[in-house]
């Protein structure tokens, strides 16, 4: 091979195939550039480093804790399919394709488990790398996926690569020293070896030689501890050992164990920044682990731990190494730090000298270490056993959850391996070449009953115990439980019966084939759980012991065993071939206590899952590539069908799910699995992504979700799509679906037909919640049931709002209140109730009701539900107990909208005159007091003093915290006075100015001033004037100063009639010529009468003020009638365009001269004015609809452009409705953010309102000031229809037919142009449909779902736009003028 005698004896030798042969001295310092070359990591890899590294420093724990979960062995694959000669040596995983890499003496073999067929394989003894007698050894083997090959290092110091594509071997170096182990960083930058002379070589990926070193170093190295000089090591403190550990000395230290094969182990940490190595000390023939960096730099040595063992492997996610120390009465795996320290332990249970620890192994997760054992001695059968048993972690305790037994021989294990990237795969390759796949996956053992005296039971292994905590009883954080079950052997699986009434039993499957069967405890007596505990149920008890013989099939031959019923199992096995599955039913037999095999089926793949239904005795298998069977088991034979819907289609999981189970939705029963990506699946529909647990219990589905939240669904009330909608929502702010949990959160088990629903922590610890669905389901059920005292107990302990009691269904409570009262049967709960009572349906804001589930109607109830709920309590209270009950009657009167706490005070006051003898009454202290604690003091003295009683006055003053001073003088002075006087005094000082001014008038006359003056203060005319007879002297002044008071609201004319029905005929007259309501002063004027002279004058001053107020016409009838003026009343008509009236008062006073002076003329004006004022209006008409279509034109291209930019913030600024949109959302959002800005001053608004009708080009709201404007011309121009036609009739009759056909012609085009122009003006604003499709993108898909949301209509001016309507049934055209 080369050998160079110059070369350093133990150092390694590149082959002349690749480059000259290099010695690196021992002593040598590594060139710059392959230091970087070792350091070199991707920053992914640094990132994984600061994440773990630098983490909490763990002491033996996980990050996620599986203290409640066991492992389920879901397949179990045995293949021989490898007639090799020797042993296998070496094992490794191809990460690419899943074959296993198997290195013996004589070759390399790629073998695929899932087919027993040998991929490739590659004899060793060719080209002489090992010996042909097969005396050789492979210590190391290593899948290399980047380069595509793989790598053995044998004994004798040969470096092997091996090509998987070209299938060429070649030795890429050799040690002359031999090698003693190899090992690869988990990034496979770098490679380690040691050799048969104590030293370590790293090398590059393509075996550039970095370094080596002696393993063997004096100094501790770089992470050496500082001594600060605080005393000595006596004086210091030791923890737990004590003083005595300060006077304990040095022991010697011991040699390593005789069966230690004295080979160095390597392990390297999970970032690959560091390794260590366990060597046996040659000074002192003990073991030391070191501590190296990547760049083969001692960093730390352990301190001397006597018994320390061979085993090594460093916790891939932590920063822990796992080793095994064999003390004088235990063996233990311990962990140590970087830096050398122990850093936790668990002890083995193993007796004294009975196995050696072969090797240690974490999987890839760091959820589960694996202990290779092999007996030191043989057993009773003569055999040495080898077991393999998987531990976990939680809460700080070790669980042994798997415990694998093989006997001596050719069955024992020679290679065992985890799956690199399934972390729960374990294979194994036996001395006969057989090789064992194992996949287990995490579950949760729990009771399924749904009946109320199911304890909620789960689970837990521990070795040979299993742990079951009653969670209906009680909640005991792991590793303690309710109780423990002893088992004679290490236990591998547990199982509840689903059979109802029998849930709480359990059975126990060990790993010698022994399945224990446990019932329910019988006996009156608490049992003690485990930690001191006391519960109230009673442990199991074995009842029967069974032995399942399955002729040699191996550990774990059995595997998902269900408890149908209580003689009936089912398990699933091997089947006859590898890719199939032997689903078995077992029963016991009648002689032999044996499990028999009653029916077989066999499935085609390999069964991972099997779950049943109690509801309708169902099962449900998933295979490998998640393909649904039906199991139908309950005749004599097994039969697996597919599962089908109720369509006929063939139900199936997308892909393999790690947790299945069986719920009924819609009517239909279908599978729900859980994938360890955490996609939720009911049949081939997925529910939700981001899912961590979920339960089925009851009619309820419930999930916890990588977001830190909790879902709980009720079943029967939702379908398919409904659960995918309400998963997929983030909900509402009443939402009772959904609740917030800690981080990590996962799911334990639901306690049935309860609200309790038991959540772990990721460091192990549990909590009880209950989930406000839960609770509220509950309460409905209850509530329907009538059960108001469960349901009032668990709303106070929940703190849901008690008015739900009523709200769920008002007629129903009104029915049952004296059940109510009875039930609940305390007065402070009762007080509770009704002090919470507010008018607010809770089922429609707090706890709405689910969508498809209708809420009860109460068919009959008005009114105001506080008073309703107060007065039917009271009538009921008064009928059943009204002594008792005598708090709760005051708090229904206090409660009220009004508060009637007169009457509330007259009762207590009732109680302090009449005292009740029964032994429940209240005394009128108590009940006092009680009203002071519901009702301000100042507000319950003043309302005693509303009462006019100053016994009742002085009782609630003496309460209270007044100061005598200030109330006994007032009512000693009130004391002094008339009764009528006192109360108006009480009434005034307490502001009740109707009851005051009632009791002033029936003091007498002489208090009529008094009376006048407060009537004018609070004005209370209406009240005072009810108060007087109409022919007394007091109405008539009363009448009197109201109608000044009207006059100076601007109210003359009721002033007026107040006057004239008085007698005041000349101030009516007055107050009805200041309002200019000339009908009644005429009238006031001929009663009082007026003479002729001065009735004309009136007439024209009337006029006058109705001309100015454009009443012509009546104006007109004053001036012809009253002031005989026809040629000003003439006039007068004339000016208001009342042209036919004009005409009538020409010929019926022959004045037809005025036609030509005043008449003719003021017709052409009017013609003129009308004709410019129509072309006016047109112009600005079609002026205002350009500028329109512009202002949208441009609004749409704004928003495409912001659509392609990307930017869909304030898309809905530029949508065809109106910018003013954007504004109201502008404007929305700022007042809720905001206060003082929604508090400007009414000028302000005003202004703001006032930009809205703004016709500036560029204003924001342009195109609302538009469509006001467009509006309101139209509007205009409608409403001329009758003054046209009148003018026209007027042009007609004077022969003025041009003009008037021009009149008519103008106003017909204008009017049509405007009918024409509405529906291109105000565009209907159709609902808006969601934007999909190949074409769309994701801005304009968020655009529809943003106008979706805000409809446009809810932010836009309403009026703006809605359409003018036009009154085209209005008849004006003249058709001579057609």
């Amino acid at each position: 091979m080369g050998e160079t005698p110059a070369e350093p004896a133990g150092s390694y030798r590149r082959t002349p195939e690749k480059v000259k042969a290099v010695s690196v001295d021992a002593t040598e310092k590594p060139s710059p550039d392959r230091q970087a070359a070792a350091r070199g990591t991707s920053c992914n890899t640094l990132d994984w480093h600061r994440m773990h590294v630098h983490s909490k420093p763990e002491c033996g724990t996980l990050r996620k804790s599986k203290g409640m979960r066991n492992l389920k062995l879901k397949r179990r694959v045995c293949s021989v399919g490898v007639q090799a000669p020797g042993s296998p040596h070496c094992l490794s995983v191809r990460m690419d394709s899943g074959s296993l890499l198997i290195a013996s003496a004589l070759s390399i073999i790629e073998y695929d488990p899932r087919t027993a067929q040998v991929l490739d394989e590659v004899s060793l003894t060719a080209e002489d790398y090992l010996p042909a007698d097969g005396s050789g050894t492979v210590v190391g083997i290593q899948d290399l996926p980047d380069q595509e090959c793989v790598c053995v290092a044998t004994a004798n110091g040969d470096v092997i690569l091996y090509n998987l594509n070209t299938h060429q071997l070649e030795c890429v170096g050799s040690v002359d020293t031999g090698l003693t182990g190899m090992s690869w960083s988990p990034d496979q930058e770098l490679v380690t070896l040691t050799t048969g002379q104590q030293t370590i070589i790293v090398m590059t990926k393509d075996f550039e030689p970095i370094t080596e070193v002696q393993i063997h170093q004096e100094d501790f190295g770089e992470g050496k501890f500082i001594t600060v000089g605080w005393g000595k090591k006596e004086t210091q403190f030791h923890g737990s050992a004590g003083k005595q550990a300060a006077q304990k000395k040095n022991t010697e230290v011991l040699p390593a164990v005789e069966w230690d094969d004295r080979r160095p182990r390597v392990t390297w940490r999970g970032d690959g920044q560091l390794f260590a190595v366990s060597a046996v000390c040659p000074q002192t023939g003990a073991r030391k682990v070191r501590v190296w960096n990547r760049e083969c730099v001692l960093q730390a040595t352990s301190e001397t731990i006597n018994g320390l063992e061979q085993a090594l492997c460093w916790k891939p996610s932590g920063s822990l190494i796992a080793s095994t120390q064999r003390h004088p009465n235990k063996h233990s795996v311990v962990f140590l730090e970087k830096n050398g320290l122990l850093h936790g332990d668990f002890t083995l249970p193993l007796q004294k000298d009975q196995a050696k620890v072969k090797e240690l192994l974490w999987n890839s997760d760091s959820t589960v270490l694996a202990v290779w054992l092999e007996d030191m001695n043989p057993g009773e059968d003569g055999l040495i056993n080898t077991q393999i048993q998987l531990w976990s972690v939680g809460n700080y305790h070790w669980y042994l959850k798997q415990c694998l037994r093989w006997g001596s021989g050719q069955e024992a294990p020679m290679c065992v391996v985890w799956d690199p990237e399934r972390p729960l795969q374990l294979y194994l390759l036996t001395h006969a070449w057989t090789c064992v796949t194992y996949q287990w996956g995490w579950t949760t053992d729990r009771s399924y009953g749904d009946a109320g005296h199911d304890n909620a039971n789960v689970a837990v292994i521990d070795g040979d115990k299993v742990l079951v905590t009653a969670f209906r009883q009680c909640v005991v954080p792991p590793p303690m439980s309710s109780f423990e079950l002893q088992l004679p052997a290490p236990v591998t699986m547990v199982t509840f019966c689903c059979e109802a009434g029998h849930s709480n039993d359990l059975a126990a499957m060990t790993e010698d084939g022994r399945l224990c069967v446990y019932g329910q405890g019988e006996g009156g007596s608490s049992a003690s759980g485990s930690g001191g505990f006391r519960i109230i149920t009673h442990p199991p008890v074995l009842k029967n012991t069974y032995r399942v013989e399955l002729g040699g099939a191996g550990p774990l031959a059995l595997r998902l065993v269900v408890w149908l019923r209580e003689d009936n199992f089912l398990a699933v096995t091997c089947g006859e071939v590898i890719d199939q599955s032997k689903v078995l039913l077992l029963k016991p037999s009648a002689n032999d206590g044996t499990l028999q095999i009653s029916s077989q089926e066999c499935v085609e793949g390999h069964v991972i899952s099997v779950c049943h239904s109690g509801r309708s005795n169902a099962v449900a298998l998933q295979l490998e590539d998640g393909q649904i069977r039906k199991l139908l088991w309950e005749d004599r034979e097994l039969v697996a069908v597919p599962w089908e819907d109720s369509t006929g289609n063939t139900v199936n999981f997308p892909q393999p799910c790690e947790h299945t189970a069986l719920c009924t939705i819609s009517g239909e029963e279908l599978p729900l699995g859980l994938t360890d990506r955490s996609h939720l699946y009911l049949g081939d529909t997925e529910l939700a992504s981001g899912v961590s647990s979920f339960v089925v219990c009851d009619d309820f589905l419930l999930l916890t979700t990588h977001a830190h939240t909790c879902r709980c669904l009720q079943l029967s009330t939702n379908t398919i799509r409904g659960l995918v909608s309400v998963l997929s929502s983030d909900g509402g702010q009443n939402d009772e679906t959904l609740r917030r949990v800690e981080r990590g959160s996962r799911i334990v088990t639901m306690v049935p037909h309860d609200t309790r629903l038991i959540l772990q922590m990721p460091r192990g610890n549990l909590e009880t919640i209950h989930h406000r669905a839960l609770v509220l389901a509950q309460l409905r059920k209850w509530l329907d049931s009538l059960r108001f005292r469960d349901a009032f107990e668990v709303m106070r302990k929940q703190r849901i709002n008690l008015n739900l009691i009523y709200d769920h269904n008002p007629k129903v409570f009104l029915e049952n209140v004296e059940m109510f009262l009875n039930q609940v049967d305390s007065i402070n709960h009762i007080n509770l109730f009704l002090t919470e009572l507010r008018d607010e349906d809770t089922t429609k804001t707090m706890y709405p009701c689910p969508s498809t589930c209708t809420p009860p109607s109460a068919p009959g109830v008005t009114g105001k539900k506080v008073d309703i709920v107060c007065d039917a309590l009271r009538a009921t209270m008064e009928c059943l107990n009204p002594d008792r009950y005598c708090l709760c009657i005051l708090t229904t009167h206090v409660k009220k909208t009004v508060p009637e706490l007169e009457t509330a005070l007259q009762k207590v006051h009732q109680l302090r005159v009449n005292t009740p003898s029964s032994s429940e009454a209240v005394k009128a202290e108590e009940a006092l007091k009680y009203l002071l604690f519901l009702v301000d003091v100042n507000d319950l003295y003043t309302h005693s003093l509303g009462t006019y009683d100053f016994t009742l006055v002085l009782m609630v003053a003496e309460k209270s915290q007044k100061d005598p001073k200030e109330y006994l003088p007032f009512l000693n002075m009130l004391k002094t006075l008339e009764l009528n006087y006192q109360r108006y005094t009480i009434d005034k000082h307490l502001k009740r100015y109707s009851k005051a001014l009632q009791h002033l008038s029936k003091c007498g006359d002489e208090y009529f001033s008094e009376v006048l003056n407060l009537v004018k203060d609070q004005q209370l005319y209406r009240e005072a004037l009810s108060l007087y007879p109409t022919d007394s002297s007091q109405y008539k002044e009363l009448s009197a100063a109201y109608a000044e008071h009207l006059v100076e609201r601007s109210q003359a004319e009721m002033a007026g009639l107040l006057l004239w029905r008085c007698g005041e005929l000349a101030r009516a007259l007055q107050a009805f010529v200041g309002g200019a309501s000339w009908r009644h002063a005429l009238s006031v004027a001929m009663q009082m009468p007026l003479p002729p002279d001065q009735l004309a004058l009136l007439a024209r001053d009337l006029a006058d003020k109705l001309l100015e107020q454009r009443r012509y016409t009546e104006a007109s009838v004053l001036l012809e009638q009253y002031a005989k003026d026809c040629e000003e009343a003439i006039s007068a008509l004339i000016t208001g365009a009342a042209w036919e009236e004009a005409l009538r008062l020409v010929h019926l006073y022959n004045r037809q001269d005025i036609i030509e002076t005043n008449l003719k003329p003021a017709l052409l004006e009017a013609y003129t004015t009308q004709v410019s004022f129509l072309e006016s209006q047109k112009a600005l008409f079609s002026r205002h609809q350009t500028r329109l279509a512009v202002v949208r034109e441009e609004k749409e291209k704004a928003r495409q452009e912001m659509l392609d930019e990307g930017d869909c913030g304030d898309v809905e600024l530029y949508s065809e409705a109106s910018s003013v949109m954007s504004g109201s959302h502008v404007g929305s959002r700022y007042t809720h953010s905001n206060s003082r800005i929604s508090a400007r001053s009414s000028k302000n608004r005003r202004k703001a309102e006032g930009k809205k009708f703004s016709l500036k080009e560029g204003s924001p709201f342009e195109e609302t000031a538009l469509l006001h404007a467009l509006t309101h011309i139209t509007h205009t121009v409608d409403k001329m229809r009758e003054e046209i036609q009148g003018l026209l009739k007027a042009l007609v009759l004077f022969q003025y037919d041009d003009q008037a056909g021009t009149l008519q012609r103008n106003y017909s085009q204008l009017l049509t142009l405007m009918e024409s122009n509405i529906p291109l003006i105000w565009i209907p604003n159709n609902t808006q449909t969601l934007v999909t499709g190949p074409t769309s993108t994701a801005n304009s898909i968020t655009a529809s779902f943003q106008q979706q949301r805000v409809p446009p209509t809810a932010q836009q001016d309403t009026e703006a736009f809605t359409p003018p309507k036009m009154r085209t049934s209005v008849k004006w055209k003249l058709c001579v003028l057609d």
